[in-house]
Formats: C-alpha cells, sequence, structure tokens
C-alpha cells in the first residue's frame, strides 16, 4: 500500500466511526518519522509491511476511543514536546493561554527579586515546565498526588533540561506542613462535574482524578480556598483554569478569601470563560 492510499483508508475509516479523521496523517507520520511536508512529498512512495500493520493497528486503536497523544506518546505544549500516557492529563491548547497571562503578569509583577512558584497538580509537568524555561528569576517546586504522574513530569523536565522540584502531596498540604510560602500559585484543578457527558475518548482513557471535581466541579477550588492564605505571600499571584461558566463563582470565591485581592476573570480565544487570576498586595 502506498501511503496516499493508506491516508485515504484511515481517513475514511476514521470519518465512519465519527472520529477525527486527521488523526491518521498524524498516526503515519510518526509511525515514519516524517515532518507533514516530508509526509507529502511522500505520497507515492510504497509503505513497509511492518510499518503499515503497526499504522493499521494504532488506527483501530483510536477508533476504539484511545487518544491520539497516547499512542503517539507525546503531545506539544508551548512549542515543546512533552511525554504523555495514561496517567496524565494531555495537555490542551486553553492551558497555553493559562501559562501565557501568568508570564505577562508575573514580569509585570515581579521585575528584578527572585520568585518562588508552585504549580499544584501538575500532572504531565507542562505548566511548571514551560514557567521554568520561559521565566528569569523563577524557582519552581510542582506536585501531584499521584506517584505516576509525577514520573512523568520528572521525565519532561529532564528530557527538556528545565528546573524543577517535584513534591509528592494533595494540593498545598506539602506547603502547610512545612510552613513554605510563594510569590505565585498556579494550578488547572479537576473541574469537570461530575453527571458532564464526554466523550468516550476523554472519559475512558484519560484519569479521572485529573477531570472530575465533584458534582459541581468547583471541590478543589473549595479546598484551595482553606489552604492558599497560609501559603501565600503578602504580594503575590494565584491564576487558576477554569471550566466554562465556573470563573464568576471561583472569582467570588477568591474575594471572599482575599478581600482586598484584584481578581480578573479572563475569556480564552474561543470566548469562553477560562481563567481566574488573583493579585494580592499589600496596602
Amino acid at each position: 500500500m502506498k501511503v496516499f492510499e493508506a491516508l485515504k483508508w484511515a481517513s475514511s475509516f476514521l470519518k465512519e466511526a465519527k472520529r477525527d479523521e486527521n488523526a491518521g496523517e498524524l498516526l503515519l507520520r510518526h509511525h515514519l518519522q516524517m515532518t507533514r511536508t516530508h509526509l507529502l512529498g511522500s505520497l507515492q512512495e510504497e509503505l513497509e509491511e511492518e510499518i503499515l500493520k503497526r499504522f493499521e493497528q494504532d488506527v483501530h486503536a483510536h477508533k476504539a476511543g484511545m487518544p491520539v497523544q497516547y499512542l503517539i506518546g507525546t503531545e506539544e505544549f508551548y512549542g515543546r514536546s512533552f511525554i504523555v500516557n495514561e496517567h496524565v492529563l494531555i495537555p490542551r491548547p486553553e492551558t497555553e493561554e493559562l501559562v501565557y497571562g501568568m508570564i505577562s503578569r508575573i514580569k509585570k509583577e515581579f521585575q528584578h527579586q527572585p520568585i518562588e512558584l508552585v504549580d499544584i497538580g501538575t500532572g504531565s509537568g507542562a505548566i511548571a515546565i514551560t514557567l521554568a524555561l520561559e521565566l528569569d528569576r523563577v524557582e519552581v517546586t510542582a506536585t501531584d498526588i499521584a506517584i505516576e504522574s509525577l514520573s512523568v513530569a520528572k521525565e519532561n523536565a529532564q528530557n527538556l533540561d528545565a528546573a524543577v522540584t517535584f513534591i509528592q502531596g494533595d494540593l498545598l498540604q506539602p506547603f502547610l506542613l512545612s510552613n513554605q510560602k510563594f510569590d505565585v500559585i498556579v494550578s488547572n484543578p479537576p473541574y469537570i462535574p461530575a453527571d458532564d457527558e464526554l466523550s468516550t475518548v476523554v472519559k475512558d482513557h484519560e484519569p479521572n482524578r485529573a477531570l472530575f471535581g465533584g458534582k459541581d466541579g468547583l471541590d478543589f477550588y473549595r479546598r484551595f480556598m482553606e489552604e492558599l492564605p497560609y501559603v501565600t505571600k503578602s504580594n503575590s499571584i494565584i491564576g487558576f483554569e477554569v471550566g466554562a461558566g465556573q470563573t464568576k463563582d471561583v472569582a467570588e470565591m477568591l474575594q471572599k478569601t482575599f478581600p482586598t485581592a484584584f481578581v480578573e476573570c479572563v475569556y480564552d480565544i474561543n470566548g469562553k470563560d477560562r481563567m481566574v487570576f488573583a493579585q494580592l498586595r499589600e496596602n
């Protein structure tokens, strides 16, 4: 079978199964280790039998619901390639906007002094590692409750040469015990309401602990409000990713917890309310 024939088969096969028909190209590029430009220039070439077999197996696996990123083993985030597997949430483009928003606020608020930053529920490490690589004068810590997730994050940090300290722990509990405080706290916690309908690609394959946030999706934010006052410095920034329609509730929680803070809700590129930031300053 030639390259163009394999692509045509995968596209129609996946479209009929109501899956992403572009996944075939991503999978074939992965197996051939080719850029898109190189692949398009190789459409008339014959595929080796072993490569074709593995490609067909992966197309069938995606039809059954396996995310393409898990089949490939990586996902792009902020211009870098991160290892992903079933132990971590697949990084989303919306989270890149959280990182961008945090970077711009940090540069504006902390112009000269060293910064202590923590990413809570780091998963693949995408947020923590990106901030460590994009910012100067920053000491980055990242936590996750799952050892399996931390293993992935550590491997990503090593591959990308990022200086991040990883700690196993439940939300901010490790720092309540150590009495450590931070200039910046960022998190993309589980925020999907328990009753929400999700595609099988997400629900059956990505870790549920990284997806669901209780009946209304806000359980983790409520816990944050109990712990944040003990780990934030007098001048600090808090940044959360939230689900669509949750910014008002999370903003009100932050304002109640920190009455003098400047709290703002930010929409993503698709026009959905997606981020909440709070800036704490000494009066």
